[in-house]
């Protein structure tokens, strides 16, 4: 049997010598089907296939909040300390949240990324200690004191390995902190960034605060399934009502979903059709060489002939033509694997489209097992799929016909011609699903391009800055710090106005309920709710977001003035139809966040253009705007909890030249770093990355495979004429004239490509319906779309054809009728 395989082996290397041109067409074709395939697959593999680095992860999930629009999974307080008692169906119950801190102990302060976690955190994700130990329960409840365990990297690059760190003090945001221990390598990449340092949350176990800013996970108890553990918790749901009665509203209930599920969950769709959109290159390429192979083949019936006059038999020559097509396939995909690996990571270095679990630049995305796996399968399975029609079809040939015909053209019988011409109708078919698809997303990328966003990019530095310790845990410190770096950032050269905000347009905030002085309460115990911002003087001149009734703020507006709040006109329209917002009343929170539990009454005092904050893709929502003077002490001392204020500033030319001195200033005025320092320009461009990344593979897929197609149809073509090179000389010589064979020709040609645009249309509508959740500012109809892909393809097809179409206008009558 070995012995048989290397014989065949060995004739396969023989025939592709013999034909380099065949050989180099097909290893082609097959190379970019099978790279793209991997390439995709590799991405697949990391995001979904990977395990978690942490233990037992398929027992792991997050819990969260089920409502009839939607699950959240941030979590309150009082959600904790409950969840973390229904012990019979989980255990490890850990709450976390990522932020930043300043490292005040050194020579100039750093900004360091931070973890507030409960004790049961470094259980629930694995983290040992290489130093020193991680918190008890009892210095994770209130008023322990401070400490924090570091990260493996921090204690060696900011305190060189110091094997004695275990129980010095180091200064964060100002306060001294006990380290008692250094984790061992930890990646918590996927869930906020891998932190620097982390500290206890310290909740107090019977607190009541409903304010969702966090996350809780745990771990499944063993035996205990995911659909056990949800009926325990809809069940308990009733319970944490009778306690909290405006804690979780009766149209909701808790759950819990897996860990895993909650990171891919908005990457899992795009992926799959990513790879299916990638399976058709790949089907097209294996009809490419499926056609040069029955080419082939009719070019060797007269050997196949004496093989099977000498006793060869049926079974022994399809294994034969077997083993060459998966020996091409097999160097196709060893050449794509390469190129697959190559591009994938090129592609992701530039853009990783928000995708969860690649790493920074795509490091995350390697070859490991699985995609090597998974290119021997395609590999093999490509070879089997287009090289067994030609194997079955020269196994068929009759041999009494073949030595009859004594020449390479005897195999082109109509079975044949039939097999590549449904080939080739295949080839454009799925051609025109893969064009539609990049069209379609396409159009979405320059829709997004052309969306107002209703600020102004153009000239706008953002940067962040950590108002971290009890320097900061008053509003006045605060605003105090921002008017001082204010007055410092105006003297640079070059800038037109400054401010601070909690919130950057495009990167996520904050929502909370309000109620409207005077109305009834319409949704549980408020009229509605909207987006939440503290801004300082100068917000919207920095964005060119236009005052359209009543003022902006101004540093009047501090914390001994009248509480007061700036709506956007999505909100003014929704909740004051007819007029009127200005001078109304709300109070914003109360009763969600025991910070805002006594939050005055705020006056509107001004009603802004509206920007979509929430993405380019979504509209505008109520949007409430409050000065950072006046936010109150208890909520402004959450800063470490709440994330670093972002300053914005926006300049005369271009920012990033800028960005040193700017920096410099708000240094010295502050004495605080900075961090993540982007123009607005590339604030956008993160917020559209998705789409511009599923654009530019689909596009990449939809060329593929219109050239594919092209070389199939101008293949098929070509090798007809030479076919019919007797007939179409008889024909010459009998008096027609080049212009009817040639269009003849074309006829012939160009029928298969309308019968595939046609089934390519029909079917690229059900695609269109199922990238519609991807598409934005076009209809997956689009009759432009739907009518210029079917036009390309039919002109390149006519490129395609014309060409064997001109020559067999020129064929010699009396050299056609010799070679007869």
């Amino acid at each position: 049997m070995i012995e048989t395989l290397l014989k065949d082996l060995k004739h396969a290397v023989r025939m592709f010598r013999k034909s380099p041109g065949f050989t180099f067409a097909a290893v082609a074709a097959l190379a970019l089907g099978i790279g793209a395939n991997t390439a995709i697959f590799s991405v697949v593999d990391a995001v979904l296939l990977k395990p978690l680095p942490f233990p037992a992860p398929a027992r792991m999930v997050l819990f969260g909040v089920k409502a009839p629009r939607g699950r959240s999974v941030t979590a309150s307080p009082a959600e904790f300390e409950f969840w973390r008692r229904q012990t019979a169906v989980v255990q490890d119950v850990a709450a976390f949240k990522s932020g930043f801190i300043n490292y005040t102990g050194g020579a100039f302060p750093e900004q360091l990324r931070s973890a507030q976690v409960s004790a049961a955190f470094f259980r629930l994700f694995g983290a040992r200690t290489v130093l020193g130990r991680t918190f008890t329960e009892q210095e994770d409840l209130p008023n322990a004191g401070r400490f924090v365990v570091i990260s493996k990297p921090l204690w060696q690059q900011r305190f060189r390995g110091d094997p004695h760190i275990v129980g010095t003090s180091i200064s964060l945001g100002g306060d001294p902190y006990t380290v008692i221990g250094v984790l061992d390598d930890f990646s918590l990449s996927d869930l906020g960034g891998t932190p620097d340092v982390l500290v206890p949350w310290q909740f107090d176990p019977n607190t009541t605060d409903q304010g969702h800013y966090f996350l809780v996970g745990g771990r499944l108890k063993p035996g205990v399934t995911l659909d056990q553990a949800n009926a325990e918790l809809q069940h308990a749901t009733a319970e944490y009502r009778a306690v909290f009665p405006r804690g979780v509203a009766p149209t909701n209930s808790f759950f819990a979903e897996k860990i895993g599920e909650v990171l891919v969950a908005n990457a899992r769709k795009s992926l799959y059709v990513l790879l299916g959109a990638v399976g058709f290159v790949l089907l097209i390429a294996c009809a490419n060489v499926a056609n040069l192979l029955l080419a082939q083949a009719a070019a060797r019936t007269r050997e196949i002939a004496i093989r099977t006059a000498l006793g060869g038999s049926r079974g022994r020559i399809i294994r034969q033509l077997l083993t060459e097509s998966i020996l091409l396939s097999l160097v196709g995909g060893a050449l794509g694997l390469v190129l697959g690996a190559i591009g994938i990571r090129a592609l992701l270095s530039v853009n990783t489209a928000g995708l969860p679990r690649v790493g920074q630049h795509g490091a995350m995305v390697g070859i490991d097992w699985r995609v090597l796996g998974f290119t021997l399968a395609v590999s093999i399975g490509t070879g089997i799929l287009f090289g067994l029609l030609p194997a079955l079809t020269s196994a068929r040939a009759d041999l009494a016909a073949m030595f009859k015909e004594g020449s390479a053209r005897s195999g082109s019988g109509f079975r044949q011609n039939k097999a590549r011409s449904v080939l080739i109708v295949t080839e454009v078919a799925l051609a025109i699903v893969l064009l539609v698809g990049s069209a379609l997303l396409i159009r979405t990328t320059i829709a997004l391009s052309h969306v107002d966003p209703g600020f102004d990019v153009h000239n706008v530095l953002t940067m962040r800055m950590s108002f971290t310790g009890q320097r900061f845990a008053t509003s006045a410190s605060v605003e105090q710090a921002v008017r001082e770096g204010v007055q410092r950032v105006m003297t640079v050269p070059g800038v037109e106005v400054a401010s601070a905000t909690c919130c950057v347009p495009l990167e996520g905030g904050y929502g909370l309920p309000f109620t409207i002085a005077g109305r009834p309460a319409t949704n549980g115990p408020y009229n509605g709710g909207g987006g939440w911002m503290t801004v300082s003087p100068g917000y919207f001149d920095v964005f060119k977001i236009p005052v359209k009734q009543g003022r902006a703020f101004t540093d009047r507006d501090d914390g001994q003035a009248t509480p007061v709040v700036i709506i956007n006109e999505a909100m003014a329209k929704q909740y004051w139809p007819k007029g009127g917002a200005i001078g109304a009343h709300i109070t914003i929170g109360r009763g969600v966040m025991k910070q805002l539990a006594n939050a005055p009454e705020r006056q509107i005092i001004g009603v802004v253009g509206d920007s979509r904050d929430g993405g380019l893709n979504n509209d505008p929502q109520p949007q409430m705007f409050v000065p950072q003077a006046q936010v109150p002490d208890a909520l402004n001392a959450l800063n470490e909890t709440l994330g670093p204020m972002a300053w914005v500033v926006r300049t005369r030319t271009a920012p990033i030249p800028l960005s040193k001195a700017i920096e410099e200033q708000l240094r010295q005025a502050t004495g605080l770093p900075v961090s993540n320092m982007e123009s607005m320009e590339q604030v956008v461009q993160t917020s559209t990355s998705r789409q511009r990344f599923n654009m530019w593979l689909m596009t990449v897929f939809g060329a593929s495979a219109l050239v594919l197609a092209a070389i199939g149809i101008y293949g098929l073509m070509a090798y007809s004429v030479e076919q019919r090179a007797p007939e179409i000389g008889i024909r010459l010589a009998l008096g027609a004239d080049g212009a009817r064979v040639k269009n003849m020709i074309v006829v012939q040609g160009m029928r298969l490509a309308l019968v595939g645009v046609v089934v390519g249309v029909a079917a690229s509508f059900g695609l269109a319906r199922l990238i519609s959740s991807f598409l934005f500012g076009v209809a997956p109809w689009d009759p432009l779309v739907f009518v210029s892909v079917p036009v390309l393809l039919i002109l390149v097809a006519l490129v395609a054809v014309w060409w064997p179409a001109r020559r067999a206008s020129r064929v010699d009558p009396l050299s056609a009728l010799r070679s007869a």
